[in-house]
């Protein structure tokens, strides 16, 4: 199946009132588990690099090239996205290696910067058809200026979505990034007035620490994109840790690679179904 644009995938959601499954990729392992995941709930995907992953593998190319090869071979819409890239470099190397969306991160900039920095960004990769989300009103959990406890105002929501051109908006609604346990309280009256705000689609980032009734909940009141991946990382060592316990003398990365892809994929597929129900 050929490559499907992150935004058709997430307008095709949205107008239905489901939920778009955005995970991150590590490394191959991670790519494979999660379209494996998709075409078993039989549910479109996002994959997605984070500019942390870009930096572990020292580069972009590698595991962006891996990632869209695995996308194209799936049996199911798969887009690729660059995901909190805070350097717009980053963001044109993205554009150049076919990636079709990318996520600019400039939230920790003041306001107005914020604006200006976005904009240009928005102008470059409309130029050559990729879609753009963007971020206001940090995500906790990452420390410095992200800072838990932080929401978005939905009037500066439409004023920041009118002045960048935005093709989708990560808001800060109660999530944190990188928690370990599924407990973050979400202010869903705050979705629904975000969601009559604007008429651009929503993310939810540090979704990873949602429990999947308020997964529900969040699509219900208006979240269309919908970002994971601590979640998966704990399925994904919890596997491997498994199998080395049970086989000590294990050397052959392959024994236990092949079990976590197996986990995250199960995981993948029951949050797919969780945020799209059939």
């Amino acid at each position: 199946m050929p490559l499907t644009p992150t935004d058709e995938i997430v307008r095709r959601a949205r107008t239905a009132g489901r939920g778009v499954g955005a995970f991150n990729v590590l490394q191959l392992e991670h790519a494979q588990a999660i379209v494996a995941g998709a075409e078993s709930a039989d549910r479109p995907v996002v994959l997605q690099i984070s500019e942390n992953t870009v930096r572990y593998h020292g580069a972009l190319e590698p595991v962006a090239l891996a990632s869209l090869a695995v996308a194209r071979a799936a049996k199911v819409p798969v887009a690729v996205h660059l995901d909190h890239a805070e350097n717009a470099e980053l963001v044109h190397e993205a554009v150049a290696l076919g990636l079709g969306s990318v996520m600019f991160d400039a939230s920790t900039l003041p306001y107005a910067e914020n604006v200006a920095a976005t904009r240009e960004v928005v102008e470059f990769c409309h130029r050559h058809g990729v879609w753009v989300e963007a971020e206001l009103g940090e995500i906790g959990g990452k420390g410095g200026a992200h800072t838990p406890g932080v929401r978005t105002d939905p009037d500066e929501a439409r004023a920041f979505v009118a002045a960048t051109g935005i093709d989708a908006l990560a808001v800060a609604v109660g999530s944190s990034h990188q928690m370990l346990t599924r407990d973050a309280v979400l202010d869903f009256e705050l979705i629904t007035r975000l969601r009559a705000a604007i008429d651009t689609p929503l993310v939810l980032h540090g979704s990873s620490g949602v429990a999947d009734a308020d997964l529900t909940a969040a699509v219900a009141a208006g979240m269309t994109k919908v970002n994971v991946s601590t979640h998966l990382n704990k399925a994904f060592t919890r596997a491997v840790r498994a199998h080395l316990a049970e086989n000590p003398e294990a050397v052959d990365p392959r024994r236990y690679l092949g079990p976590a892809r197996t986990a995250v994929a199960a995981a993948v597929a029951h949050l797919l179904a969780v945020l799209s129900p059939a």
